[in-house]
């Protein structure tokens, strides 16, 4: 049964704290694994937040950093315990961008550059069926349907009542001209996208080829903030085969700055749904 607890945060802030606790105590993560006789491969891989951290795991670590304090012992070991339970995502079973889509759960606003493709939170059903169908042909129905209801799923943070995730996302014009599915399902996803672009903590801005280079011609990314303190933002890049996920503040400023761009490049809100029914026009044809 999945929890109310993200196990993804959980993971990520447990690491977060250990990285600390390493440092205060003046040791590199190869030292430490030469203590624990572990991989460093896996004291960066518990330290970024991307492996489940046992209890163990945990308590031989507090020893080598000698934490004397219990309570900061118990606070941990809870963390960890907390890091190993389920998300919503996973009663799905297997899903590859799961890390993701922790951090999308848990996140308070995510900025988005789609190049290609109307991005997943604003998706309509037909939408991403013809996607899933068209960017992955020798998946079966059983697999595209779960994966549409992932998406579908994903979506209920953009209309929660309590709390939604503000979203701000820029769309080349490419993404609204590629016909996914048919005329039909293309005018109905872009009337979609108009009408979610209303709601108050959803921006839509539209970069039309006239524009010509820009910043995002590297391709997609997302960059997602929390409302903890303690919780750095990130910047995903998604891949074919395995994703990349940048947390240094250098990096993120570097994707910020382009996205500062990209939107000053782009059409003002109302120019951007303007633009948008009149792409939707053509497809009413």
């Amino acid at each position: 049964m999945a929890s109310n607890v993200n196990p993804t945060v959980r993971r990520r802030r447990l690491g977060q704290e250990l990285r600390r606790l390493r440092e205060l105590k003046g040791m590199t993560a190869e030292e430490v694994a030469e203590r624990l006789l572990v991989s460093q491969s896996k004291i960066s891989r518990l330290e970024n937040g991307r492996r489940s951290i046992s209890q163990r795991d945990v308590r031989d670590l507090c020893g080598v950093y000698e934490v004397e304090d219990q309570r900061i012992v118990d606070s941990l070991m809870e963390m960890a315990r907390d890091s190993r339970q389920q998300g919503w995502w996973h009663t799905f079973g297997d899903i590859p961008y799961s890390v993701y889509i922790g951090l999308e759960t848990d996140a308070e606003s995510l900025r988005v550059y789609e190049p290609q493709l109307v991005t997943g939170l604003l998706q309509t059903r037909a939408y991403a069926e013809a996607l899933v169908q068209g960017a992955l042909p020798e998946t079966s129905t059983a697999e595209i349907e779960k994966r549409v209801q992932v998406r579908m799923r994903r979506q209920e943070r953009i209309t929660a009542e309590n709390n939604p995730l503000r979203l701000w996302v820029v769309l080349d014009e490419a993404a609204l001209r590629r016909l996914v599915g048919s005329k039909l399902v293309m005018r109905e996803q872009l009337e979609h996208l108009i009408e979610m672009s209303q709601l108050p903590h959803v921006t839509v801005q539209v970069l039309p080829f006239e524009v010509g280079a820009h910043p995002g011609l590297n391709g997609q990314y997302a960059i997602l903030e929390f409302a903890d303190a303690a919780d750095s933002s990130v910047v995903y890049l998604e891949g074919v085969t395995s994703d990349l996920y940048l947390e240094k503040a250098q990096d993120v400023q570097k994707y910020a700055v382009m996205y500062e761009h990209l939107r000053a490049q782009s059409l003002n809100v109302e120019a951007s749904r303007q633009f948008i029914a009149n792409v939707a026009k053509e497809y009413a044809d």
